[in-house]
């Protein structure tokens, strides 16, 4: 990496990334505790984790800005086997996690992100906007007026500081006022601390106590194996994401080799396994983080809290933090697909709704997703599969069938019944000006159709081929 690259991704937003990151940290503290409870291990399994990840996807991820830490999809993975096994083999199954990864990144795996269709990336965003959502709603049922009233102006805070300055991201004023108002006048509310108590000592290196056997290797790789999906998934997407939001490229495959480093070291220092995590990462974006330091400060900035602050941390009011989520799910959620919902093919909006539904119904990011690319690649193979052909009688006695369609395995019975063998002219020509040839059950299907009008004693004559389908069909006939 040049000294240039090096400034660029490090250097040039130090104010902003070093403010966003602080943000982040905050924000981090709940959810790395909630997702612990979630999988059911110590509170700080999660927020080393959290650390860890933070820290080292800042140097070796591929998309400066963006936030991975340990995530609440992640965590719904781990709750058998933490369950059934125990903590040693989720942080077995961390480490685990990260090899494969890292393998999937030499083998260039990130470029299949552009495989996903724009309408199950909408899914995706829009989804995940509910889940953040939805997952605020226990802290406000049941609550009372002064815990709305605190969530009301964390939430007045963000929308309407940006407009007098932009100086100081508007969620870290929010929870630092709404924080100082608690505490400051008593008021008895949930906090950070009634969640889950924060040990305040640092990360040890700690190898897994599991049997080193194949025993145990089966026990922890369908797990590892699940970690992997959803966790690529939700990383790339996201990046996409932020690419989108920043105006700016990524490198996939990167990114894929450093998730797998993160959760490679995060096993070994008592966290469970992570990857990037939308909320926090338009959090950090909005907030003004763009480069590698942003990530970098939010990682030391959650341990100098839990190391240094501990104590003040856990009585951060959780009705601040809740509206600062909200605000996140508010930005997240892309309500333009909401008024173009009418516009766009009905198969793409059944695509998008689709993947809102799974995910939202079973939580389930990696179930959505695949989902959601099935049901897209299933519409886009009935469109492929409608062949037609019109037909003409030149003056000078040749029938001329144009084709209208992509010729390929879904279409060949289809095209060989559109001809009139036994009631055409002696001369045939087909034109596939409006087609193209993809495979060889192309080439087939052409070759029967020739056949069965020589066995009527007519002359076919081929035309119209773009490049590439005359070279399919040369290839073919060979």
């Amino acid at each position: 990496m040049n000294a240039q690259k090096i400034k660029d991704e490090w250097l040039s937003n130090i104010r902003g990334d070093v403010l966003a990151g602080i943000t982040v940290a905050l924000a981090l503290i709940p959810e790395a505790i909630a997702f612990s409870i979630i999988a059911g291990v110590d509170p700080m399994v999660g927020l080393y984790a959290s650390f860890c990840i933070a820290v080292v996807i800042s140097i070796a991820g591929g998309r400066p800005g963006m936030i991975s830490a340990a995530t609440g999809s992640m965590a719904l993975v781990m709750v058998v086997l933490v369950r059934d096994f125990g903590v040693e083999y989720l942080l077995a199954a961390t480490i685990l996690t990260g090899i494969l990864q890292f393998v999937l990144g030499l083998f260039k795996v990130g470029r299949f992100i552009s495989f996903i269709p724009y309408s199950v990336v909408l899914g995706f965003v829009n989804s995940l906007a509910i889940l953040i959502f939805l997952a605020q709603i226990p802290f406000l049922i049941g609550a009372t007026l002064l815990v709305y009233a605190m969530t009301a102006a964390t939430i007045g805070i963000i929308y309407i500081l940006p407009r007098f300055t932009r100086a100081v991201p508007a969620p870290l004023v929010a929870i630092v006022v709404m924080t100082t108002i608690a505490i400051g006048t008593g008021l008895h509310v949930l906090t950070v601390g009634d969640l889950g108590s924060i040990t305040q000592t640092l990360p040890t290196f700690h190898l897994p106590i599991v049997p080193l056997t194949l025993e145990t290797l089966l026990i922890i790789l369908p797990y590892s194996a699940t970690l992997v999906i959803v966790g690529l998934l939700e990383s790339l997407l996201t990046a996409s994401i932020i690419d989108e939001m920043t105006d700016t490229r990524s490198n996939k495959n990167r990114e894929v080799k450093g998730q797998g480093i993160a959760n490679f070291i995060t096993g070994f220092f008592g966290g469970m396994a992570g990857c990037a995590m939308i909320g926090q990462s338009v959090i950090n974006v909005t907030s003004g983080g763009r480069g590698r330091l942003s990530s970098m400060t939010a990682g030391l900035f959650l341990i100098f809290l839990i190391i240094v602050l501990g104590d003040l941390v856990e009585q951060i009011p959780m009705a601040a933090l809740v509206g600062v989520m909200i605000m996140v799910a508010i930005g997240t959620f892309e309500w333009q697909s909401v008024q173009d919902i009418a516009k766009i093919p009905k198969s793409d909006a059944f695509v998008m709704l689709a993947t809102i539904a799974i995910v939202v119904y079973t939580h389930d990011l990696a179930k959505g997703v695949l989902t959601g690319v099935v049901l897209a690649a299933l519409a886009m193979a009935w469109k492929m599969s409608v062949i037609s052909v019109s037909d003409t009688a030149r003056e000078d006695g040749v029938k001329v069938y144009t084709v209208r369609g992509q010729l390929f395995f879904g279409t060949m019975r289809a095209f060989i019944d559109l001809f009139d063998y036994a009631g055409d002219p002696k001369k045939i020509e087909i034109d596939f000006r409006n087609s193209h040839i993809w495979d060889q059950s192309a080439v087939e299907a052409i070759a029967r159709v020739i056949d069965k009008y020589q066995q009527e004693g007519a002359s076919v004559y081929v035309t119209g081929l773009d490049i590439e389908s005359q070279k399919t069909l040369d290839k073919g006939f060979s």
